[in-house]
């Protein structure tokens, strides 16, 4: 059977009510800072950069790549919209793209959706951007191993705090789920690191100017529009390649028995990333993908034209 992307992130039933709340509660207001802060700073050529940076992570997340212990793992994408978009409007993507695979393709639950923007969104886009920004004065071999390192602790220290809820939310033994969850979180934050290393390679080749927001702005970035849409093309092509294998998550929900607490979703529109009526196909994810990366294309260019600052 061809493969279809399974659901990567927390679903239903593995955390509390009051874990769930409170993490809305968290997530709501770091949210409602990053619109107050991204409407005062974002230029109107920054705009297209939020949509195809939106649009390439959600494809990229669908390349689910093999790691020890038939795991596979997916990119989060986190400190790569943080180091290039800036913090606040790297928090506004991811939160789009978490929501919409929510939403949309039924990725993680609806009720624990602010745990996942949090841990996956706004956690991984804060430590990214914070540890990279402490080497913008150095050379681009510097820059670049801090950003590789500023991933993989974003992908590690999200898996971390997600231990911490499973086991506030008595779903799990911490002395127990600590070790499992970073065990292979590890082992798939270098995947993080490769890729965004890779990224900010390419960036810093080709357009360094498109890691200062302030050229950005006034300059603008039509060319990196064009690379990341054949880079967004290219990676929802070869998501029917990806590794069937379990995610983290799921591997050691699986191992430690409380996988069955999973709740599917109350109703079903694009799920586990295939179109319905073509099937668990090639075609069918592929066109799932493209329909998700073209719709947050979308989102994020209106949202951006909602927020970009006002030019007087």
């Amino acid at each position: 059977m061809l493969y279809s992307p399974a659901p990567m992130h927390i679903p239903d039933g593995f955390l509390s009510l009051v874990m769930s709340i409170i993490f809305w509660g968290i997530t709501a207001l770091t949210v409602g800072i990053a619109i107050t802060k991204t409407n005062k700073t974002l230029g109107e050529k920054q705009v297209p950069l939020m949509g195809i940076m939106a649009a390439f992570i959600f494809a990229a997340q669908m390349l689910n790549f093999p790691v020890a212990g038939g795991t596979s793992g997916h990119f989060l994408g986190g400190a790569l919209a943080a180091i290039v978009l800036g913090p606040w409007a790297g928090i506004l993507v991811m939160t789009a793209v978490i929501a919409l695979q929510g939403l949309l393709f039924q990725d993680g639950g609806l009720l624990v959706m602010g745990a996942n923007i949090f841990n996956m969104g706004i956690l991984t886009a804060v430590i990214g951007y914070g540890l990279y920004r402490g080497a913008l004065n150095q050379n681009k071999t510097v820059r670049l191993a801090m950003a590789g390192i500023a991933a993989w602790l974003s992908t590690v220290t999200a898996a971390l705090l997600v231990s911490f809820q499973l086991w506030l939310s008595g779903t799990s033994q911490l002395q127990i789920v600590v070790p499992a969850m970073l065990g292979v979180h590890v082992l798939i934050g270098l995947g993080e690191a490769v890729v965004t290393v890779a990224a900010l390679a390419f960036i810093l080749q080709t357009r360094p100017d498109l890691l200062d927001s302030k050229a950005v702005a006034e300059k603008g970035g039509r060319g990196w529009v064009v690379v990341g849409v054949i880079a967004s093309l290219a990676a929802v092509l070869l998501s029917p390649l990806a590794s069937a294998s379990p995610d983290g998550l799921e591997r050691v929900a699986k191992d430690m028995g409380f996988l069955h607490l999973g709740q599917a979703a109350p109703y079903k529109l694009l799920p586990d990333y295939t179109i319905p009526f073509l099937g668990q196909t090639a075609l069918s994810t592929i066109v799932a993908g493209a329909v998700g990366a073209l719709v947050l294309l979308g989102l994020m260019i209106v949202l951006g034209s909602a927020l970009r600052r006002k030019v007087s």
